[in-house]
């Protein structure tokens, strides 16, 4: 049992999180060496991996074929909502600011088209190697014959999810011919179940949090000797995939001519539910952008996981229900009460910190979004406009911003239904 008050004398910061009150947690423990259990060579390793299957995602998702069958998203300059956060703030954005739209990665419009799809090439041909029906130096475009969804049929894959993830992996593993189960919580969007059952997926839905929708997802694999269970609170191969977004980051800031060094840090804001995704891509940062790169995350103020998590050292072994805080959000893909078992641990030297926000202002931001750069995001996309302004007092007390370039992670919307997206914009243009 968690003694929460006897927690909040020795964090004081509890008590405002208790009070739903915007707080920033900052890492003491930012930039201390850390011996971590995996390393650069693991991110190339996972992008060996997409650059085996980008024959197969040409074949089996014609979408891909702009990018030769890479999955990736643009980096955008956004002057124009940096004009209208800047009319707004107390604390003004100071240098060049991006958005990096994931919300436009292919096949399912989020950050999970990293992680939760690749997590699924790399059992796929785990399971085609084992038959003998695949080795590397294969053209993976052959996966999507006939004799491979026959093959990949024999065997299932289930995850729990609050939407995209379950998307992800959902759209991909069905197509592959998996029996594919997701089993998503009270907070998944109607038009995400519905699009998964479109493409065949046995959706299995909870009047519950994610918590136990995750939970009964493993007793599921567990109880299914052809089942392979996606764990978004502990895999690592999720984690491996999201850090290829570092890779790629790379050479569009090369392209744009974005300076990253002590004199011009790049700042990158990343929307945090149960932690997997944004820790795999500011992993992949550090790793190979480098340590002018500043990761920070943000949470909403009803269920700040990640930042509970960290904050007491209790990382996955706390939950926001256990402080009493009601983990109610209009960001659905954030709603998540206990962050990921490799969260914190990994982040504990990674991560500058953590901004947790209003739903309110996120719901302003995705309208403003919308109306200054015609870019259409779901709630929790929007997240990291939203933390901008308490973050700036911060960082100008530790890094020069005159030269700063500042990335928003825009983890997913672009397949946000029109109705919707209305819906959002109208609550947005709501709120003064």
């Amino acid at each position: 049992m968690i003694d929460v008050d006897a927690l909040s004398e020795k964090y004081p910061a509890i008590k405002q999180m208790q009070a739903y009150e915007p707080i920033f947690w900052k890492n003491l423990n930012y930039k201390k060496e850390a011996d971590l259990p995996v390393g650069v060579e693991h991110i190339f390793d996972a992008e060996a991996r997409f650059q085996r299957f980008a024959p197969y995602f040409e074949v089996a998702f014609p979408e891909t074929l702009p990018t030769h069958g890479i999955l990736e998203s643009p980096l955008l300059k956004v002057d124009k909502m940096k004009a209208v956060l800047n009319a707004e703030a107390q604390n003004q954005v100071r240098g060049n600011l991006y958005l990096k739209a994931d919300n436009y990665l292919p096949i399912s419009g989020s950050i999970k088209s990293r992680g939760g799809i690749y997590e699924v090439l790399k059992f796929a041909e785990k399971v085609a190697m084992k038959h003998d029906e695949l080795v590397y130096g294969d053209n993976y475009a052959k996966l999507n014959e006939p004799r491979f969804k026959e093959l990949f049929g024999q065997y299932g894959i289930v995850v729990g999810s609050t939407g995209n993830l379950g998307l992800s992996i959902g759209i991909v593993a069905c197509k592959l011919g998996f029996k594919t189960s997701v089993h998503m919580s009270s907070d998944a969007a109607q038009w995400k179940k519905d699009m998964l059952r479109e493409k065949g997926v046995n959706v299995v839905e909870y009047n519950d949090n994610f918590s136990h929708a995750i939970t009964e997802a493993r007793k599921s694999a567990e109880a299914d000797p052809t089942a392979y269970f996606i764990d978004d609170e502990g895999s690592y191969d999720l984690f491996l995939g999201y850090s290829v977004a570092a890779v790629r980051l790379q050479a569009q800031l090369k392209a744009q001519n974005i300076k990253v060094d002590a004199e011009h840090p790049l700042f990158v804001y990343l929307p945090a539910g149960v932690g997997g995704s944004p820790s795999g891509v500011a992993f992949g940062l550090k790793k190979i952008i480098g340590e002018n790169v500043h990761p920070i995350f943000a949470e909403p103020t009803h269920i700040p996981s990640v930042s509970l998590g960290m904050m007491t050292g209790l990382n996955d072994q706390i939950s926001v229900y256990d402080a009493g805080i009601d983990g109610v959000t209009k960001a659905d893909g954030l709603a998540v009460g206990r962050p990921s078992r490799i969260a914190g641990k990994m982040m504990d030297t990674l991560l500058y910190g953590i901004q947790t926000f209003d739903d309110q202002k996120m719901m302003k931001n995705v309208a403003e979004l919308h109306d200054s750069e015609n870019v259409n995001v779901e709630p929790s996309a929007a997240s990291g406009f939203t933390i901008l302004d308490d973050v700036q007092a911060q960082l100008e007390q530790d890094y020069p911003m005159e030269n700063a370039s500042h990335i928003v992670w825009a983890t997913g919307g672009s397949m946000v239904p029109k109705g919707d997206m209305d819906r959002y914009l109208d609550d947005g243009h709501q709120v003064k």
